[in-house]
């Protein structure tokens, strides 16, 4: 699960980055989120490309008439559209939970407390241990899940798959009531970029799909994600997907002792772009180990202003989100699905890694048949 950035805004005229105030009144009024610009003359002049928005708010209200809609009036950006959320999921009281899982509004307490420090732990023998054994069991779960990707099966059917995996191995899965996220995996289906809510919808032939697992186990956590093909995926899609993860390929091959965190997103927009994708920016890796999200900061995008200096014992994820088109984002009223703006689709690979005395070791790594480890699976 990605930690969200602060993205400042900026004009949405093309190639104007000026900062911007001004909203176009028409969006506001058809609840059509962004829209800002930083004058009256950027707005007149991207005006007939921008009034396409209102077209296709309208467009949008027209098809969901009659369906399985819970927020009548909202601008749906793509052709994903929500479906029913079955009730949250229950975890046994034998098995550790982080302290998050029974607030009642799923605030992490400890976390909360060391927020704003841009402090890095430095994981004793003992605490790598932890986190060793955390992802592994993170691996074999997302493992078990991945093998029910086809179509017709619901994304509600594998999030039960990675609920159960996540039981059977003693794990608390870390989403599940994160500020009150209500499912125990992320699913993000097509122009979700990430934090996708498993529902009832029906994979389809041709989807591309994101299972994004964190489990808690010994109080230490374990977070990787992998996009998948639903049937028989367009070409156009797994370029898409295959360029995702060989960003975070990159981005790994940099990460020693030494490197500025900064110089991760350096690296993987330059791949991104090189095959004509952007980096979505609202979202970034993060440090991880008895706390689910804390310092450092990874941004995947360039020119980035992270703080810190990678060092033996630093402990993080890298989690690349790659767009077909812009890298602006929107989020859907359950406050949890970020969806491209332009509707566009949207992959991302994730791994935990923590830095040695030479390099790195990808603790979710895939083990081949042998239980030998082997970075992941050609694509």
């Amino acid at each position: 699960m990605a930690a969200a950035c602060v993205a400042a805004r900026v004009c949405e005229t093309p190639g104007c980055n000026s900062e911007a105030k001004l909203q176009c009144p028409t969006c506001i009024k058809l609840g059509i989120p962004g829209s800002f610009f930083c004058s009256q003359d950027c707005f007149k002049g991207s005006w007939s490309e921008h009034k396409k928005l209102h077209k296709k708010n309208k467009e949008n209200d027209e098809q969901n008439k009659g369906g399985f809609n819970p927020w009548p009036g909202f601008h749906f950006t793509g052709t994903l559209r929500p479906f029913s959320v079955t009730p949250k999921r229950q975890v046994p009281d034998t098995i550790r939970r982080p302290d998050y899982a029974d607030h009642p509004e799923g605030v992490p307490l400890t976390e909360r407390q060391l927020r704003g420090t841009t402090n890095i732990k430095m994981l004793d023998d003992e605490e790598k241990e932890g986190m060793a054994v955390a992802c592994r069991l993170g691996r074999e779960v997302l493992d078990e899940a991945a093998k029910a990707v086809e179509v017709g099966v619901t994304t509600d059917e594998i999030d039960l798959i990675a609920h159960e995996a996540c039981i059977d191995r003693e794990c608390y899965p870390s989403p599940l009531n994160y500020y009150g996220f209500p499912k125990s995996c992320c699913t993000s289906v097509n122009e979700v970029i990430c934090h996708g809510i498993p529902d009832l919808r029906p994979l389809q032939d041709g989807d591309i799909m994101n299972i994004d697992i964190t489990v808690c186990h010994g109080g230490y956590h374990g977070d990787l994600n992998e996009t998948f093909f639903v049937g028989e995926v367009d070409e156009k899609s797994k370029k898409l997907v295959k360029t995702t993860h060989e960003c975070l390929q990159h981005a790994i091959e940099e990460v020693k002792p030494g490197v500025r965190y900064r110089e991760i997103g350096n690296v993987i927009q330059k791949h991104a772009q090189a095959h004509g994708y952007s980096v979505v920016r609202s979202y970034c890796g993060h440090g991880i180990h008895q706390l689910f999200h804390t310092a450092p900061s990874v941004p995947h995008y360039a020119k980035n202003k992270a703080v810190g200096v990678m060092k033996p014992g630093h402990c993080f994820t890298i989690e690349p989100m790659i767009s077909e088109g812009t890298w602006r984002d929107e989020m859907w009223p359950d406050n949890w699905t970020a969806v491209t703006q332009d509707g566009r689709r949207s992959a991302q690979f994730e791994h935990t890694l923590l830095v040695t005395e030479t390099g790195c070791d990808v603790l979710t790594r895939r083990l081949d048949k042998d239980g030998q480890p082997h970075f992941m699976d050609k694509m």
